[in-house]
């Protein structure tokens, strides 16, 4: 048996084993000597044997005719399903929990329990249909149930039903005051995508406004919101969506950008455009705000003017892409070969000594000096020279 396999033994069964003790004490306590307790001891004691024999099979066979004996044993029942489920025999479980949550004489508590651990096996199962109408039910019995609006966001989500989506999430943050508003606005964006490949241009607007709403920082608003002003020609209000999706997040700059460009190609805006990669340039350190405005530059300045400006940002941050920019540059502009060997030069050691000169195979860490046992994933042997290793 794997260690994880013991550890999960030890999980489950050591409460199982608690609650079988506490089950006999109490019986035994009412029925001295009675028939009943002596076949429940000894049915139990030959489960415990089997666990320790490592024949979990036979232990968990034993455990069900413990059960089956004493229907009091509820968190019993219910942990033996989970078992089962864990174990991907999913049929058993949802037999034994269907059966627990049809049983009369439940509490209310042990109904949300069953029916809870019923919609689980559903969902491990693909039923989702059926997963949904339990944790719905689950819903109406306890109105504050988080986990079952959880898994009914994840349901919804696989269905790609938004609305209903929306809604779970909206009751889930009121269940368990979790934050929900980028999930919500995630999905909002989605009904902002589908209205408007249906050509529903008020019902997507609609909606961007409501992912606003959930996240006022929504990245993904603000692109949609861009590409709705491009196609209804409205140029300026398209700038303003990009540009605001790009301060929110800068990372997605290289999405923006093309559209945005040309928006600003639209209504003359070359000035504005500037401006707008200048700051970018300042808070995004990828090559894309600097390949833009160097293009700008080329038209506005000439090649020579160009080449500087890029040569200059790329000390900073070297670019494979910039490097292919430079030297069309310095053929345009006629730039001398020793300076352009020069920069060129530069930008290859910095691109050169941020690379890895190892990897892990396992994990994928990367690393400039050579370990027997990976940082990351803690493996031997495991990092080894990339392709590009070279010998000094």
């Amino acid at each position: 048996m794997s260690f994880l396999d013991q550890w999960i033994w030890f999980v489950i069964f050591v409460p199982l084993a608690g609650l079988f003790g506490w089950v006999l004490g109490r019986r035994g306590g009412e029925q001295h000597g009675g028939n009943q307790v002596s076949k429940l001891s000894t049915t139990y004691f030959r489960g415990l044997n089997y666990l320790l024999d490592e024949q979990p099979d036979k232990a968990i066979e034993l455990f069900l005719h413990v059960s089956e004996l004493d229907k009091d044993t509820f968190e019993t029942q219910i942990a033996l399903g989970h078992l089962f489920r864990r174990r991907g025999e999913v049929d058993r479980a949802i037999k034994l929990h269907v059966a627990l949550a049809q049983r009369p004489d439940l509490s209310d508590a042990q109904k949300v329990q069953a029916l809870s651990a019923l919609g689980e096996d559903y969902m491990r199962a693909g039923l989702l249909d059926r997963a949904e109408t339990v944790f719905n039910d689950l819903t109406t019995l306890d109105k504050k149930a988080p986990q079952a609006f959880k898994h009914l966001i994840a349901i919804y989500q696989s269905e790609r039903d938004w609305p209903h989506a929306i809604e779970s999430a909206n009751r889930f943050e009121a269940a368990s005051g979790q934050p929900m508003g980028k999930l919500i606005a995630q999905f909002e964006c989605e009904l902002a995508e589908r209205h408007r490949a249906n050509g529903e241009l008020d019902a997507a607007r609609d909606a961007i406004v409501r992912a606003y709403a959930a996240d006022p920082t929504a990245v993904r608003a603000g692109i949609i919101e861009g590409h709705l002003e491009t196609d209804a020609g409205n140029a300026l209000g398209a700038i303003r969506a990009f540009e605001r999706a790009a301060q929110h997040d800068p990372d997605f700059l290289p999405v923006i950008l093309p559209t945005l460009l040309e928006n600003y190609a639209k209504v003359g805006e070359r000035t504005g455009a500037r401006a707008f990669l200048s700051g970018m340039c300042e808070h995004y350190r990828g090559i894309a705000p600097v390949l833009a405005l160097t293009r700008i530059i080329e038209a506005d300045e000439g090649a020579a003017a160009a080449r500087r400006f890029l040569a200059e940002q790329l000390r900073d941050r070297p670019s494979v892409r910039g490097e292919a920019a430079l030297i069309d540059l310095s053929l345009a502009s006629g730039t001398d070969t020793t300076t352009t060997l020069s920069d060129l030069k530069h930008v290859t050691e910095q691109l050169l000594a941020r690379n890895p000169s190892y990897r892990c195979n396992r994990c994928g860490f990367g690393a400039r000096s050579h370990h027997w046992q990976c940082p990351s994933c803690k493996e031997w042997g495991t990092v080894k020279p990339l392709l590009n290793y070279a010998v000094v």
